[in-house]
């Protein structure tokens, strides 16, 4: 689904009636596939359906009207109910007559009475009274009749199913902001995209469910092709994901190798290690100090272990050549959660992406293999797919030039704290402009960019970004961002493109916790474990 503004679909409406695809056509089209979506809601096919359509002067207007006369067609009781729309020479309001459908004009109904009776008796009211050209202040009269229609919802013992038309009346498709008096709806359908404000708060606490239809644009026409950002869904999720034949075997879906954690962290390596597995990597190592293998190892025994040297229970700056000694194996390499922020950790991380081996007077430790030589020498090991997460971000922004070290298409995973501390942005301005400032830094880093939060978003170097439609406070949890990290680096094991990883992992992640949510039955009793465990919950309503 792709994602623009309400100024960039104009242009795009008008390259397509320049190209022949007329206004009215696309209007037909648009109102067919909002007739589609309705009949497609759960509703009994034995009895007659009714349906209020709430009818503006717009376009959102027309395609209501396409859809009723339609619905009519089709066998349902279908009524509109029109706000200041002209009450002459109106084709679209005489094919609604000629199907059998009901008209009444809100001007000759100034107590509501009717709106009222017919909100109250329809199973489904259908909101065209505003378009995405929305901006407030709204109408007294127009205010009036929303307000009306919410009065009645709010009353009734068994409220009707509210389809937005492209979106809410009253949001700003833009900004996001919306009328006190919008109607809250359980289904908006877009038309062609999905406008950017709709996935910006307030506006997304009133859309419900997204869908889109199709109105004839063409793949081809410049303006609609050049449009990059995308809403991800499970349609791309599935096309992505690798697929499992039978006579595979773990080598076929390749090696992750997880570098993590700390004496304070102990719980990181195995929360991102298991979701690796979860989404389906072949083999998960785990390079760890000792003492988190001590930990942890009893309760992951599906896990291959690399002990690395450490200094005070973290990862010590001469365990790069420990780490490189093992690479051969691993096809996706996932650096930092858990890591701590020391100085010596800080030179691991420098002296693994410079390829050097740094080795000094044996520490006499146990626990890692030591050291063969007290020279430092170049590595000759090349670094797998990369994924850098948590500590290990804030590690990266101290490193000189650390993006051009990174190998190529590594996958960054910060929450906005960490964005600000590799950009030397305030949190604040990230979090004001999220979209644009994860599409300006991927693109002069080289890399793909998960910025993390509600609504996370993906940016890749060529200027493709994605948006998951998710905003949850049951991700708002520690470990839950070790368990995204996990599933995007088992996915780039298995050879599943950077971006097209991160798209999928995120989505994937975000969905897990809603399933865990709704499966402990709170937002807030969520665990990262929960969000972990979910992960076969979303996977099993893939046909791979």
């Amino acid at each position: 689904m792709k994602l623009v503004t309400v100024s960039e679909m104009r242009a795009v409406e008008a390259e397509a009636d320049k190209n022949g695809l007329s206004y009215e056509k696309m209007m037909g089209n648009a109102g067919w596939g909002l007739a589609n979506e309705i009949e497609q809601l759960a509703y009994s096919e034995n009895e007659k359906q009714k349906v209020l359509g709430l009818v503006g002067t717009g376009n959102n207007g027309g395609d209501t009207l396409v859809a009723l006369a339609q619905l009519a067609s089709d066998g349902w009781s279908s009524r509109a109910y029109l706000i200041r729309r002209q009450s002459t020479a109106d084709g679209l309001v005489d094919e609604l007559r000629k199907q059998g459908g009901e008209v009444i004009f809100a001007e000759g109904d100034p107590q509501f009475e009717q709106l009222s009776a017919f909100v109250n008796s329809a199973d489904v009211v259908v909101d065209g009274i505003l378009g995405t050209g929305f901006q407030s202040p709204l109408r007294e009269d127009v205010a009036a009749v929303m307000d009306a229609v919410n009065k009645t919802i709010a009353e009734r013992s068994w409220p009707p199913y509210v389809v937005a038309v492209d979106c809410p009346s009253g949001v700003n498709c833009d900004t996001g902001e919306s009328a006190e008096e919008a109607i809250p709806a359980s289904l908006t359908v877009c038309m062609a995209a999905v406008k950017t404000g709709l996935l910006k708060f307030p506006a997304y606490d009133l859309v419900g469910e997204l869908r889109v239809v199709e109105i004839g644009l063409n793949d081809e026409w410049p303006t609609w092709k050049n449009i990059n950002r995308f809403v991800a869904d499970n349609e791309y999720v599935e096309d992505v994901l690798p697929l499992r034949p039978a006579d595979s075997h773990k080598g076929t879906y390749g090696t992750a190798l997880v570098t993590a954690g700390s004496i304070n962290y102990v719980g990181a390596p195995l929360l991102a290690g298991k979701a690796a597995y979860r989404i389906g990597a072949g083999l998960v190592q785990l390079a760890v100090p000792g003492q988190v293998q001590l930990a942890i190892a009893g309760q992951f025994p599906e896990a291959t272990w690399i002990i690395l040297p450490q200094e005070m229970g973290v990862i010590s700056e001469n365990a790069s050549e420990v780490l490189m000694k093992n690479l051969s194996r691993a096809t996706a390499l996932l650096v930092g959660p858990g890591l701590g922020t020391e100085e010596t950790t800080r030179n691991f991380i420098e002296n693994l992406l410079d390829r050097k081996m740094v080795s000094g007077k044996p520490s006499g430790r146990i626990g890692f293999t030591q050291m063969e030589s007290e020279k430092q020498v170049e590595a000759s090991a090349s670094l797998p797919m990369m994924v850098v997460d948590a500590d290990g971000l804030r590690l990266l922004a101290k490193i000189k030039n650390w993006h051009q070290l990174l190998p190529a298409l590594a996958v960054l995973t910060p929450h906005p704290g960490e964005m600000a501390a590799l950009t030397g942005l305030e949190k604040e301005v990230i979090q004001a402009d999220r979209l644009a400032i994860a599409v300006k830094y991927a693109a002069e880093w080289g890399h793909v960019i998960v910025l993390k939060g509600a609504f996370t978003i993906i940016a890749a170097p060529d200027g493709r970004a994605s948006l998951i439609p998710v905003a949850t406070p049951a991700l708002a949890r520690a470990g839950t961002g070790d368990v995204l990290a996990g599933i995007i680096t088992g996915l780039r094991a298995q050879g599943v493109g950077a971006y097209e990883a991160a798209v999928a992992g995120a989505w994937i992640h975000a969905q897990a916790g809603l399933y865990a949510a709704e499966k402990v039955g709170s937002d807030a009793s969520v665990m990262a474990g929960d969000v972990l465990d979910a992960i076969a919950d979303v996977m099993s309503g893939f046909s791979l």
